[in-house]
C-alpha cells in the first residue's frame, strides 16, 4: 500500500492511495481538481488514474471536486450515507459503520466518527496499518465541533486510539504548528510534547509537511487524546475530574478561545 500527500487549496492535504499489486488508485477527499491532477501527474506513469474517491464528510473542501474528478477520471465517490442529502449527486455509494471498500486488494473498513459533522467517517486499512481521518483528528489537534457534542467527538477519537500505536494517521489539514502552540499551553510539562513541538517548528521552517502522524504519537502528545492525563486536566482546571468527555470538551473550548 502506497500513500502520497500533496497540498491543495489553502491548507488541505490531497491524499492518494495505491494498491501496489493491482495499481488501483483511490483519492481520500476531493478538495480541488487541479491540485489533485498536478499531484498525480508527478507520479505518472507509475500511478494509474484514480478510480475511487473516499469522502469523509460533506464540507466543500472535502467533496467540492467530486463532480470534476468524475468528469476528468470517471471516479466513483463513496461518502457517508448519513450525509447523502447534503452531498447530493456528487455521491455514488453511501457508507456507514462497518462498510468495506476495496481498492484493488486493499481493504478499507469504515468507522463512523461523528463530532465535526454528524455523519463524518474515517477509512481504516487494518491489514496495512493506515487510517484516513479527515477532520476528526489532526496532528496535536481535532476538528471543531460544528455539529456534534464533546461526548460524540471523544467517542470518535477513542475509536482511533483503539487502533495499534503504529497505525499511520493521515489527516486533512496542515494545522500542526498552531496546534503545537495550543497543546503546550494546556500541557506544558509534557516532555514528549515539548520535543515534538520543537521538531514540528523546524520541519515547518524547512517547508515540510507534518502528515502522517501515528496513533501512538497522538496518544503521547495530543491533548485531545489525553483527557485522562493529570497535566491536561490541570491545564483546563479540571484536575481529578472523572468524566473524560467533559475534560475533552473543556480542552476543545480552550482551543476555540486560543
Amino acid at each position: 500500500m502506497d500513500v502520497i500527500a500533496f497540498p491543495a487549496l489553502r491548507d488541505n492535504f490531497a491524499l492518494a492511495i495505491r494498491c501496489a499489486e493491482t495499481n488501483a488508485v483511490a483519492l481520500v477527499d476531493a478538495p480541488d481538481v487541479d491540485d489533485i491532477a498536478r499531484g498525480l501527474a508527478m507520479r505518472a506513469p507509475e500511478w494509474a488514474a484514480p478510480s475511487v474517491v473516499l469522502c469523509t464528510h460533506w464540507h466543500a473542501d472535502h467533496v467540492g471536486a467530486c463532480d470534476g474528478l468524475r468528469a476528468r477520471y470517471g471516479t466513483k465517490t463513496y461518502a457517508p450515507e448519513r450525509e447523502r442529502e447534503k452531498i447530493g449527486d456528487a455521491m455514488d455509494v453511501g457508507v456507514g459503520e462497518g462498510s468495506e471498500v476495496m481498492i484493488g486488494r486493499l481493504r478499507a473498513v469504515v468507522r463512523e466518527t461523528p463530532g465535526h459533522t454528524l455523519g463524518h467517517v474515517v477509512y481504516h486499512f487494518p491489514e496495512h496499518g493506515h487510517v484516513f481521518v479527515g477532520d476528526t483528528m489532526f496532528a496535536l489537534g481535532c476538528g471543531r465541533l460544528f455539529e456534534g457534542t464533546p461526548g460524540m467527538m471523544w467517542s470518535s477519537i477513542s475509536k482511533i486510539l483503539d487502533m495499534p500505536d503504529e497505525t499511520k494517521v493521515w489527516f486533512a489539514h496542515e494545522y500542526t504548528l498552531a496546534n503545537a502552540k495550543f497543546a503546550l499551553s494546556v500541557d506544558p510539562t509534557n516532555e514528549a510534547l515539548r520535543a515534538r513541538a520543537a521538531d514540528i517548528e523546524a520541519k515547518r521552517a524547512r517547508g515540510e509537511a507534518t502528515v502522517p502522524t501515528t496513533v501512538g504519537e497522538e496518544r503521547r502528545t495530543n491533548p485531545f487524546c489525553r483527557p485522562d492525563s493529570e497535566g491536561v486536566q490541570r491545564g483546563v482546571n479540571m484536575l481529578g475530574h472523572g468524566d473524560l468527555a467533559a475534560v475533552f470538551g473543556a480542552v476543545r473550548a480552550a482551543k476555540d478561545r486560543f
